[in-house]
């Protein structure tokens, strides 16, 4: 028997939050791209949504930066 993997917890960055807002369409962006946004929670132009600023959120900005601004905040707001 081999000794157990480590159990890797992401956290949060306490306080530290995103907001998100998408700016052009995703009419011509291919499925996955669209998926993206679903997940971001945003769905049509000008909507916004924030989100806490975690690797996994940064991961999915960085696949659809043309079509979102991002905007930094100090704390989370619920």
């Amino acid at each position: 028997m081999g000794t157990p993997k480590k159990a890797y917890v992401k956290k949060a960055i306490e306080g530290k939050a995103l907001r998100v807002t998408q700016v052009k369409s995703r009419i011509s962006a291919k499925p996955k791209t669209q998926g993206t946004l679903r997940a971001l929670g945003i769905g049509r132009i000008g909507q916004t949504n924030t989100l806490p600023d975690r690797p996994e959120i940064r991961g999915m900005i960085a696949r659809v930066p043309h079509l979102i601004e991002v905007e930094e905040l100090g704390t989370e707001k619920s």
